[in-house]
């Protein structure tokens, strides 16, 4: 075990110092969740749903305290983090539905009846990004917990606040303590242990495409299943049709969203040249009133960057000769803040290919559809994106035509817990969220029953 400090990104105060966990801890916490599942998943699927409504009940009891928790240890203004939450209860709460309809099926053959079974794969490790510390943990444990699994948690070093509290609140809202069990500790120690164990059946990972690689390539050891949300460099395409205005106005929340620490922050604005310049007029003011500061304040838009390491790695996409257009403010002092920044690069630059992660966004000019399509699918990934356009037949090609998981039309939303969410090409393996996601934690069992024929 080894301690570590904390820090409050808007004020680099020490918040406080936690333990993390070593491989020995994985091991033991892995034994003990085998026991735990299996008590949990022989109980009535009734008793299992409810199990995950009174976990739904404490979060909302605690949604206040989770929130500021958010605020102090990631830098999320306090709005974002009262809608976080939010979400992480109505997670559980619909996943809470599942246990009862986890039916299986009933197959027509020759000669007897098949039947199939959905059953645990056992105990699921999931391994979180600091970007949305409490929301992707909950879309690992609804569903494997309602599908019967118990289930281990690495939260990001830097962020594990609300995680830990969340394995707290399961245990007072009545879950076994062993069930879900909350790991903080370093990827290459807890982390690469949650792969190479061999109890452990099921990786859930989110963060970069470079880490998920080596975590799919560690599970190929053991022929383990994987879901990977890794990274994205979204498009949002402005077509010469639509709502300029509107397009304009809800372009600086479709990135500057948690200081563009988003996976499916909308990092490259595609706009028609015919309206281009016109766009980037109304643009300039929608950016600079971006209200960036103090994230407890009920006034503040976006907040700080995590770390001052990733601040650096941000304020490198933009040297002193960088292409800027216009910029945001961003206050001084103690935090690692970063205006909001929008960039007019040429279309090699690497700005325009590489996940910044931060509130930095280029904008491009396009010819026609094809030349915006090109565009759009000129990247290694595919995760999110918007197109913009008040021609219904437009946007339906252009969305069949996009190489992404998930697209918006004239709007910025890509995640609900009731849709499947997942990428394309290196922004992922797998899906995840929707109706069926407790079904990507179990496993199909087929049963063939002979019958009898009457002479």
């Amino acid at each position: 075990m080894s301690t570590v400090q904390l820090i409050n990104p808007a004020t680099e105060a020490v918040l406080r110092s936690i333990e993390h966990a070593d491989a020995a801890a994985v091991d033991d916490a892995v034994r003990r969740a085998r026991v735990a599942q299996r008590r949990w998943a022989r109980l009535p699927p009734a008793e299992r749903a409810a199990g995950l409504r009174a976990f739904a009940a404490a979060v909302e009891a605690h949604s206040d305290e989770l929130a500021a928790l958010e605020v102090a240890n990631s830098g999320h203004p306090i709005g974002s983090a009262q809608w976080e939450a939010g979400h992480v209860r109505d997670v559980l709460a619909f996943y809470a539905a599942s246990p009862e309809r986890l039916s299986g099926k009933q197959i027509p053959v020759a000669g007897g009846l098949d039947v199939t079974f959905n059953e645990p794969l056992g105990v699921v490790g999931v391994i979180t990004p600091w970007n949305f510390p409490m929301v992707i943990a909950s879309w690992g444990i609804a569903p494997a917990l309602a599908a019967g699994n118990a289930v281990l948690v690495k939260p990001a070093e830097p962020t594990p606040l609300t995680t830990l509290r969340l394995g707290e609140l399961a245990v007072e809202a009545g879950l076994d303590a062993d069930l879900l069990q909350v790991l903080p500790g370093r990827g290459a120690v807890v982390g690469q242990r949650f792969v190479t164990h061999p109890d452990i059946r099921k990786i859930v990972f989110t963060g970069s495409t470079e880490v998920g690689k080596q975590v799919m390539a560690g599970a190929a050891a053991q022929v383990k299943r994987v879901t990977l949300e890794l990274g994205g460099k979204s498009a949002n395409i402005i077509f010469d049709d639509c709502d300029l205005e509107r397009a304009a106005a809800t372009a600086p929340a479709g990135v500057f969203d948690n200081a563009g620490q988003d996976c499916c922050a909308r990092s490259r604005i595609l706009v028609q040249r015919s309206v281009y310049d016109r766009f980037m007029e109304l643009l300039e003011p929608a950016v600079k009133s971006v209200v960036v500061g103090d994230p407890a304040s009920r006034d503040t838009e976006m907040g700080p960057l995590v770390s001052a390491a990733h601040r650096a790695k941000v304020a490198s996409y933009v040297p002193d000769d960088a292409p800027v257009a216009f910029r945001g403010t961003a206050p001084s002092g103690p935090g690692f803040w970063f205006p909001p920044t929008v960039l007019t690069p040429a279309r090699t630059d690497r700005t325009v290919a590489e996940e910044i992660f931060g509130p930095v966004v280029t904008v491009l000019a396009f010819d026609d559809e094809h030349d915006a399509i090109t565009l759009a699918n000129d990247t290694a990934y595919g995760l999110s994106g918007s197109i913009w356009t008040d021609d219904l037949s437009r946007a339906l090609r252009v969305s069949r035509a996009v190489e992404s998981g998930n697209l918006s039309v004239n709007s910025h939303s890509s995640v609900r817990y009731n849709t499947p969410f997942g990428g394309f090409k290196l922004s992922g393996l797998g899906r995840e969220l929707g109706p069926d996601a407790p079904l990507h934690f179990s496993e199909t069992k087929n049963v063939f029953i002979a019958i009898k024929e009457v002479e």
